[in-house]
């Protein structure tokens, strides 16, 4: 499924320069669009390939909660070095619940994160929130995370 994001990826970056498809993405694209216009798929979702397992979680979920579960691991490397895990988390589940609270009303409206957050834990709770996971979560979540156990986003 990994390989159908960064394929649509790559198709819309090619639109916006405009230049031209690469041929094997050409063909892939007009398979898939030929497969859901020949009703030989329910959805453009099935089409394309980005299919989930019954009771699984969408394609952009899964992308969003590896996006938010890396930053908030990078975070946690960057300014929690040396603590155990369970501090980790119970730190940024706090800078998180603050950031939830204080920042994130505005932020959310920019597409850039603000300059002033480069360098700092910000930096990193902005692209957490950004992902479209659920954000702010709770500690024993974080913990999971942050320990590099397996689950969807992981």
């Amino acid at each position: 499924m990994l390989l159908v994001i960064k394929n649509l990826r790559e198709i819309a970056e090619c639109f916006r320069d405009g230049t031209a498809l690469p041929e094997e993405l050409a063909l892939w694209l007009e398979r898939s669009l030929r497969e859901f216009l020949d009703r030989r798929c329910h959805s453009i979702d099935e089409a394309l390939g980005l299919r989930f397992a019954k009771g699984g979680v969408p394609w952009w979920l899964e992308e969003g909660m590896r996006v938010r579960d890396a930053a908030l691991r990078t975070l946690a490397e960057r300014f929690y070095p040396g603590e155990s895990t369970t501090a980790r988390a119970a730190a940024i589940v706090a800078l998180s619940d603050r950031f939830a609270s204080a920042n994130w009303p505005i932020d959310r409206e920019h597409a850039e994160m603000p300059a002033r957050y480069r360098g700092t834990p910000k930096e990193y709770l902005w692209h957490a929130f950004r992902s479209g996971a659920p954000m702010p979560l709770g500690e024993r979540r974080l913990r999971s995370i942050l320990a590099g156990a397996a689950g969807a986003g992981d």
